[in-house]
């Protein structure tokens, strides 16, 4: 619903208020309710089975009994108020049942037929008919084309497809941009044991989005964390604004994001607009903004799950107890690729598991207690009680490997002991236990309901277990940073700059080099030389060979044209100069010739590029990777929304490919990161400050040799300039 963010917060009317009634109906009505539709088949069975308080109107206009039970003519012959109407009835009578349910005072909706916005033009303006009717109504709409919800926490379940026994509660709240998805969703939610608190379906998201609904997921006390499946981001504004309220209040959101495959970078004139697609921009954005992005559904449950049910863990250290030496190399690899940690046992620990386990075990982290736990089931048990014994100060989480039979046994003590000493033991260990299974499998039915009797959740899964571990420890740490700052983004935007006179165009290097230097940015010497015999003057007061560069605002990339020409002899200056002019006459006719930069040669060091695009939905952006030639071809950048501070700079520098350079490389001069930092940071700075009339800002290369940081090449293009 697009309404101001604080009319949403402080007022009862406002989206939380009006969802809070959409979910919450003691009274349902089903319009469109008939035999011939399994959706009505399916939506009154789940009402009628998880539903128990909540009361049931079939409304139908031409039957008398559906689904065994009598049927009501329209909505205005039911007699009493109607919390929530569940509209199945044809598209083209959509409208006109919509009026209808609206003149007998019913504001909550769930509308079900599809035949809108996806059914071409035609389906276009029925969605826009859809959308202003229920806005002059004041009426709140779930859909159209959308499966409904099942709010588990409050026993409603207004959802079209078939619900399979039992409905566990628990602490994840679910929003799909997908009808058909939901299904699957809920039935992998249900077979690995994770509790749900709310999952709604929102279809086309003619008035409420999947925004919305995280908003009200946040504010929901049984909700803990969101899991997300975004087709599309139709708002960036109000999901900025939610994620740092989720991150606030320490209720992560997991967003399964579809679209990662290449849909073609818009056009710009610098590198960086191509830098940043559109994937990349969710990628950045999410890793901002506290968001945890996973590549599958089975990650998505499995990363909700976790962090749903062990808020707790925090940090990287994990104590691991595995009755497999195989399970421990793979547990290491996966440990190892999400950047957690695996310490050495304290000397006491492996004193202590010597003694205890078999003479021909080789204790150590992870610690495989070994086959002989088929003689002794509780090898593995006693060995993570000695574990943990030493576990506070030295680790963040034991990771205990579990199993438990695919049929339920005859008798099903042995499993529930062993489930009731493990919970014992978590209430008494220093740190948080988790349990693990070695490979994703279906929770059994009887193991669902031992596991939910005790409050404990199995880590599905060594892949899926250890990723979600290093998802959390990656939310937490991003979260703590932010708070830590004050904020959820860390920093406050730049203070508005005082737009230069003739901003307008493309500013290429000679225009750009006295806004940068104006701005505090170190720039590498040169001087504008507009004749040969100038060239010529230039070069030999440097006393050494130069660069030299076309300075055409008509030209964007100037080796490209063989634009370019390096180590220049002072004696040859002049020849230079009359061959950068006729390249540019000859590739770019009727181009401007400024002249001719001249500056010292730079030959060591690393070089960057540095560059902030304005994209059309999250703002200013900046990129950063490795520049000059190896831009396009190593492609090796990382992204940040605008503002940063120099920490957030430091972060991006660490996640390059190429960030082991940054370190030294055979004998070169380690970067001074630090003063990288304050530069890149300064260069963010100046673009956010001169605001809209900026679209594009690019530093490349920006040089760096140690602690001499300076730019080689800059281009500013202003908004609407194009060549």
């Amino acid at each position: 619903m697009r309404v101001d963010a604080t009319e949403r917060d402080s007022n009862g009317d406002g989206v939380i208020g009006r969802l809070r009634g959409l979910f919450a109906p003691r009274s349902v009505a089903l319009v469109g309710a008939t035999d011939n539709s399994q959706w009505s088949v399916f939506t009154h069975a789940n009402l009628r089975r998880y539903s128990p308080d909540v009361t049931v109107h079939l409304v139908h206009p031409h039957h008398q009994k559906v689904h065994g039970e009598p049927v009501h003519k329209s909505m205005s012959v039911i007699g009493e108020s109607v919390d929530l109407a569940y509209v199945m009835v044809p598209t083209s009578a959509v409208i006109e049942v919509v009026e209808e349910i609206a003149d007998v005072g019913t504001r909550n909706l769930v509308i079900l037929t599809a035949g809108f916005e996806e059914a071409g033009p035609a389906g276009v303006e029925m969605a826009t008919r859809l959308e202003k009717l229920s806005t002059s109504r004041d009426l709140t709409v779930l859909g159209p084309n959308g499966n409904g919800f099942i709010n588990v926490a409050g026993g409603v379940a207004a959802y079209g497809l078939p619900i399979a026994p039992p409905l566990v509660g628990g602490p994840v709240g679910i929003v799909l941009q997908s009808g058909g998805l939901a299904a699957a969703v809920l039935s992998g939610a249900q077979v690995r044991g994770v509790g749900l608190s709310l999952m709604v379906s929102t279809g086309n998201e003619a008035l409420i989005s999947a925004t919305d609904i995280m908003r009200y997921l946040i504010e929901d006390e049984d909700t803990k964390v969101v899991a997300a499946f975004l087709e599309s981001i139709r708002h960036p504004e109000d999901f900025r604004d939610v994620a740092e309220r989720a991150l606030r209040a320490g209720k992560p959101i997991v967003a399964l994001k579809a679209g990662r495959s290449e849909q073609g970078a818009r056009t710009a004139l610098a590198h960086t607009g191509a830098l940043a697609g559109d994937d990349r921009m969710i990628d950045a954005a999410f890793r901002q903004l506290g968001v945890v992005r996973v590549n599958s559904l089975e990650e998505l449950l499995a990363t909700a799950g976790y962090l749903g049910y062990h808020p707790e863990v925090k940090g990287r250290r994990i104590a691991a107890v595995t009755p497999s030496g195989g399970a421990c190399d793979l547990l290491a690899d996966r440990a190892w690729s999400e950047g957690l940690e695996l310490p050495e046992f304290p000397a006491a620990t492996l004193t202590a598991l010597t003694e205890f386990l078999p003479p021909f075990s080789n204790p150590h982290n992870p610690l495989d207690v070994t086959g002989y736990v088929v003689v002794d089931p509780r090898l593995s048990f006693e060995a993570m009680r000695i574990v943990a014994k030493e576990a506070a100060g030295n680790y963040d989480m034991i990771l205990y490997a579990t199993s438990f039979p695919r049929i339920a046994p005859k008798d099903l003590k042995p499993i529930v002991d062993r489930l009731d000493a493990l919970a014992s033991a978590r209430q008494r260990i220093p740190v948080p236990l988790l349990l693990q299974t070695s490979v994703v499998s279906d929770l059994p039915a009887y193991a669902q309901e031992l596991f939910a009797q005790r409050g404990l959740y199995l880590l599905n899964g060594i892949e899926l277990g250890t990723r979600a571990i290093g998802h959390g420890a990656r939310y937490h740490e991003r979260r703590d940073r932010c708070l830590a700052a004050g904020s959820p983004v860390s920093i406050s935007p730049a203070a508005p700059l005082q737009v230069p006179p003739g901003a307008e165009g493309v500013w290429t290097e000679h225009r750009a080099r006295a806004l940068l230097e104006a701005h505090g940015i170190p720039m590498a010497p040169a001087a504008l030389a507009t004749s040969a015999a100038e060239a010529a003057e230039l070069a030999a007061s440097y006393a050494q060979p130069v660069a030299m560069k076309i300075a055409s605002d008509q030209v964007a990339h100037k080796s490209d044209i063989g634009g370019v020409r390096l180590e220049v002899e002072p004696a040859e200056a002049a020849t230079a100069f009359s061959e950068l002019a006729a390249a540019l006459a000859e590739h770019r006719p009727g181009s401007l010739l400024a002249g001719v930069l001249v500056g010292p040669m730079r030959r060591e060091g690393i070089e960057l590029l540095v560059g902030v695009v304005t994209d059309p939905d999250w703002g200013k952006v900046l990129s950063v990777g490795l520049g000059g030639i190896w831009v396009e071809v190593l492609d090796d950048v990382s992204l940040r929304l605008l503002p940063v501070d120099e920490v957030d700079v430091a972060e991006m520098l660490a996640e390059l490919r190429s960030a082991a350079l940054l370190k030294g490389v055979r004998g070169s001069t380690p970067a001074y990161i630090d003063r990288l930092c304050q530069v890149i940071a300064r260069i963010a700075g100046l673009a956010e400050g001169l605001g809209s009339a900026l679209d594009t800002l690019e530093v490349n290369p920006l040089r760096v040799d140690g602690v001499d940081i300076e730019v080689l090449d800059a281009l500013i293009v202003w908004k609407g300039g194009q060549l």
